[in-house]
This record gives C-alpha cells, sequence and structure tokens, in this order.
C-alpha cells in the first residue's frame, strides 16, 4: 500500500497519532556540501607536507616551521574540539556548518596573501600561511564531526552508515589530493603562489553553496524513529555520561590513539621516507596509496555493514589488521631499496585502518546514546588530536636532533648542494 493511503487509513484504526517518517532529496545536497567542505579542509592541512622542501627554500624557513602548519591543526582543535561539540548539539547543524566553511574560506583566502606583493611582510610572509592555518584549524573540528550528525538527523536507518561513510571519507579524499597535487604544482619553488590559489577554490565554493543552500538545521519531518528520538542531552551532562561509560572510553582511546597515528603518518610521510633516501614522487605515491586503498576499503566496510550491522566485529578486526600493517610499513621504512614492501604496507594500512573510520564513529554514536552526536564523536576527535600533536612533537625530540650530517646526505626531496650549505632546511628530517 502507498504511504499517502496508509496515512488516510491510520486515523481510522487508532493509529492517528503514529509518527509519520520521510527522507528528503535535499539531503543529498547537505551530504555533498559537508563532503566539499571535508576534502577542502583535508587539501589546506597537508598543502605544504608534500613539498615541505621547497616552502622551506621559499619563505627562508626551516623545515620545523613547515611542520608548525600541519601539526597547528591538532594543536588547535584540542581546546576548540569542546567548543565545537557544544555548537554542533546545541546550536545545530545548520551553524556549524556555515560557521566553519566561513572560517576554512578565510584562512585559504589569508594564506594567499604570503605571495601578494601588495601585502608583502618581508622575511615574515610565514606568518600569513600560520596565520591562515589557524583559522582553517578552527574549522576542522566542526567539519569533521558534522558527519555524524548529518547522517542521524537527515537520512534513514539503512542508509546512516553509508551517508556516514561518504561524508567522512571526504577528508582523506582531500589528503590524498595534497599528496598527488603539491608535488604536481609545485616543480619548483616559484609555482607557489599558483598551488595556494588553486587550494582557495574549493573553500570559496564550500563556503558559497553552505551560505546559499543550507536553511534549516533539521528536516520538517524525521526520516526515522531514531532521529525522531536524536534529542541531546546538555553538553556538561554529556560528557559525565561519557566519562563514565566504560565501553566509550574504550573505544575513545584505542580509535583516538589510531586517528592520531594516522594523522602523524600522513603529515610527516614525506620527511619519512626522504631521509632513507627515496623521492618527492615515491613519498606522494605511497600516500596516494594510504589514501586510495582507504576509500575502497571504507566504501566496501560502509556497505557490509549497513546490510549486517555487524560494527563491533568489523571495528575488532579492521583494528588488528591495521596494526600489522603499521608494524610492516615502521621496520620497512628503516631500510633502503624497499618500494615494492613499503607501497604494500601503505595500502594495507590504508585498507583496513581508513575502512574502520566511518564505522566506529557510528560505533561511538551508538554505545553513547542519549548523549547528542557531536559530544560523542568530539571527545574521539580530541583524543586523536591529543595523539596526533604528540607525536611529531616526540619524533622532533628524540631522533631529529642526534641525526649524523652523512646519513642527511643520503636524502633524495631536496637539492643536496644547498642543504649541504644550509642546515636550517634540515632539522626536520624525521628518521
Amino acid at each position: 500500500m502507498e504511504q499517502d493511503e496508509a496515512s488516510v487509513l491510520l486515523p481510522e484504526r487508532g493509529l492517528s497519532r503514529l509518527p509519520r517518517f520521510k527522507a528528503y532529496r535535499r539531503r543529498w545536497f547537505l551530504l555533498g556540501v559537508v563532503c566539499l567542505l571535508n576534502c577542502s579542509n583535508a587539501m589546506l592541512w597537508l598543502t605544504f607536507a608534500p613539498v615541505a622542501d621547497k616552502i622551506a627554500a621559499y619563505f627562508h624557513i626551516s623545515l620545523e616551521m613547515v611542520n608548525w602548519l600541519s601539526i597547528v591543526y591538532l594543536l588547535i582543535s584540542i581546546p576548540f574540539g569542546l567548543v565545537a561539540t557544544w555548537v554542533l548539539d546545541s546550536v545545530g547543524l545548520r551553524c556549524a556548518v556555515i560557521l566553519s566553511a566561513g572560517l576554512n574560506m578565510t584562512g585559504s583566502i589569508i594564506r594567499t596573501f604570503s605571495v601578494m606583493k601588495f601585502m608583502s611582510l618581508g622575511s615574515q610572509n610565514y606568518w600569513y600561511l600560520f596565520a591562515g592555518q589557524c583559522l582553517c584549524a578552527l574549522a576542522q573540528p566542526l567539519v569533521i564531526f558534522s558527519p555524524t550528525k548529518l547522517a542521524a538527523l537527515w537520512f534513514p536507518d539503512h542508509q546512516r552508515a553509508t551517508a556516514n561513510m561518504i561524508s567522512s571519507m571526504s577528508n582523506p579524499l582531500g589528503i590524498l589530493i595534497a599528496n598527488v597535487l603539491s608535488p604536481i604544482l609545485v616543480p619548483e619553488g616559484k609555482h607557489i603562489p599558483l598551488m595556494l590559489g588553486v587550494y582557495a577554490i574549493p573553500a570559496v565554493t564550500a563556503c558559497a553553496l553552505a551560505a546559499v543552500g543550507i536553511h534549516e538545521k533539521v528536516p520538517p519531518t524525521p526520516p526515522s524513529a531514531s532521529a525522531t528520538n536524536s534529542t541531546s542531552q546538555p553538553f556538561l551532562t554529556g560528557l559525565k555520561m561519557l566519562l563514565r561509560n566504560k565501553p566509550y572510553i574504550i573505544l575513545a582511546v584505542c580509535f583516538g590513539g589510531g586517528i592520531g597515528m594516522f594523522t602523524c603518518f600522513s603529515a610527516l610521510l614525506e620527511q619519512i621516507l626522504c631521509e632513507k633516501g627515496y623521492s618527492n614522487v615515491f613519498a606522494g605515491l605511497n600516500g596516494a596509496l594510504f589514501t586510495v586503498f582507504g576509500l575502497l576499503g571504507a566504501f566496501l566496510l560502509g556497505l557490509y555493514v549497513d546490510r549486517t550491522r555487524n560494527f563491533i566485529e568489523s571495528t575488532k578486526i579492521c583494528f588488528c589488521l591495521s596494526a600489522l600493517a603499521s608494524i610492516v610499513f615502521a621496520v620497512a621504512s628503516r631500510f633502503r631499496g624497499q618500494a615494492i614492501a613499503l607501497a604494500i604496507a601503505s595500502s594495507v594500512f590504508g585498507f583496513f585502518g581508513f575502512a574502520m573510520y566511518p564505522i566506529a564513529m557510528e560505533l561511538a554514536v551508538e554505545c553513547s546514546y542519549p548523549v547528542g552526536e557531536g559530544t560523542s564523536t568530539g571527545l574521539i576527535f580530541v583524543a586523536s588530536s591529543s595523539a596526533g600533536a604528540g607525536w611529531p612533537l616526540q619524533c622532533h625530540g628524540l631522533f631529529l636532533r642526534h641525526l649524523l650530517p652523512h646519513r642527511l646526505q643520503a636524502a633524495q626531496c631536496g637539492d643536496k648542494q644547498r642543504f649541504g650549505q644550509d642546515r636550517r632546511y634540515r632539522i626536520s628530517r624525521c628518521p
């Protein structure tokens, strides 16, 4: 029987109070905007990592300062992550998306000031990049937390895991684009202005679409019974409930640490491989394999979980296999001439590591009910940012200062003669 006919008969059966559910087609537009915003923010985050040596030479700074353009994302997202959870659960999805789009666009534009002659600060142009990255970093928690909220409010139950997978995986897609596009756009330092302009285009587009096309924070009619009951606990009450929820704490520690490891891997991959004699091109290829196979794994696992609802089993299996792949990569990266082993390890690491990302986020929402989606995913993100910021700093503090000069001579990523003359550009090489 058609839905309209059923709704007419409901009063006659004494079920007039039974709620009606409706999935609106504009949910796909909202999903597209969030995906574009997620992708753009990730591209802005890792703009400089694949061409760190050229950025250092162009702006006359050390590689350590280039690394800070990525690490600042993680540091800022730790305190602002809590603010973002409150914005999502208390103010609403529409405000969160528009605010994040505005911050993301503004940050991308400020970064271009560093290469504009009439805005030049001379030797201090680096701080335009840093200020722009800080604004983009403020947008990141809102961008990262939005997928679970969007899936819960706008999509029916049988599409939630898939919608969450699509929107969540747009972030690693942005990482993939940055790893591939930055080396292509910047074969030489003089092309850095072009790169900054290209990366600003998606940010401006996402902001325009969000401002013009998003008018409601919730659909007029909920798409499912779970969306009807998707009422959030007060922010502080929700935090207290999460801290007393043992399954959630275990998931937050394990999964948050895993995201932090992926973050460190993405940000420092070029420097890890370069020190052992691998080129920028090969480092970019490994980053691309890591992300492409991750997207494939997330797509397949999202379809599987939507049909079987085996959230816990899938998450545990992916955790174990991604851990094994990371160990293989860590060992292989200590030796030269292991290109095939590194490529395979990166592919497997991405396939199982990224695959569990949207599933674990959905699992976090399920095991933390009735806490709001923004709060449950936000606390995990804060844990991941803490780990992701700590590991690059530890890498620098424990290893980089002890690298021997003859080991640096083997690197292929940059201009050996220039680096031999000026060690400022080498202090951030990761072993």
